[in-house]
């Protein structure tokens, strides 16, 4: 077992760590001075990141579809390093289908890697947070699953939703006696990542969402700075690209009118044309 660090020290545990938004957390935690786990099923990617990141790092070859993994991932976390402050669920999959697209595979998949995954996560790990009366929990979800501008993320976007739905209502049922437990919900829109490369069906259907104004990408390290802050100052919810809490709460104003917008890809409503002479 590893000795305690310094009192500021947190140990983090971040899932999906071997690429894109999880390894840019993982290098801006490691910069910050927090001893890490990390988890993906790429060992050598995965000893990459910890290499960049630098300071007190574990690393566990793990799949979060597979709940004795995630148990496997809890035990190493404390056998390395005594305890867990915070536990990141950011491993995710993509998929470009629309929804008279899907088959029984394709949700499968999505379910299993962006619902089951995090359940398998906070179930592992909770019981050591309340033990400890503390503890942080981190589910990486996305701006999609909360309002419809990518048809083409359909059911991923549908598996996000319900993550969102679980993250609340595991933190409403915490807060009640267990009030130093946090559980947060971020949700990023489109970051600049091999995320959509490796989305299933990548290259077909349309793109979903035009990449400027307000759903402009942000970089991942843009992303992760504001995931590290998270660990720092814990609160419920986080929307990275500061544009989308006003496009969420148009989007629930009026959904109708919001989306009849979006089939039209945002574009302005057909002016009427004045009539011909006669």
């Amino acid at each position: 077992m590893a000795e305690n660090g310094s009192s500021g020290e947190k140990v983090v545990v971040i899932t999906g760590a071997s690429g894109g938004i999880g390894a840019a957390v993982a290098r801006e935690l490691g910069r910050r001075g927090h001893a890490l786990v990390l988890a993906a099923r790429n060992e050598d990617a995965l000893r990459a990141v910890a290499a960049e990141a630098g300071g007190r790092v574990h690393v566990v070859r793990a799949d979060v579809t597979k709940r004795a993994d995630v148990e496997r991932l809890r035990d190493e976390a404390l056998a390395a390093f005594g305890r867990v402050d915070v536990w990141i669920n950011n491993a995710g999959r993509g998929i470009n289908r629309s929804v008279h697209e899907l088959t029984d595979d394709d949700i499968d998949e999505m379910i299993a890697v962006n619902v089951k995954g995090p359940v398998y996560g906070a179930q592992a790990i909770l019981p050591h947070f309340q033990e400890r009366g503390t503890g942080h929990l981190i589910n990486i979800s996305s701006f999609l699953g909360r309002v419809p501008v990518a048809t083409n993320r359909s059911v991923y976007s549908a598996a996000k939703a319900a993550l969102n739905s679980l993250t609340a209502n595991l933190r409403v049922d915490l807060a009640k006696s267990f009030p130093g437990i946090h559980v947060s919900t971020v949700m990023p829109g489109i970051v600049s990542t091999d995320f959509a490369t490796n989305a299933l069906g990548a290259g077909s259907g349309p793109p979903g969402i035009r990449p400027t104004g307000p759903m402009a990408p942000q970089t991942a390290e843009e992303v992760a700075t504001q995931i590290a802050d998270l660990v720092d100052a814990p609160k419920p919810e986080l929307y990275t690209n500061p544009a989308h809490p006003a496009i969420a709460r148009a989007y629930y104003a009026d959904v109708g009118a919001f989306e009849e917008q979006a089939a039209r890809g945002f574009a302005p409503p057909p002016q009427p044309q004045p009539a011909a002479d006669a």
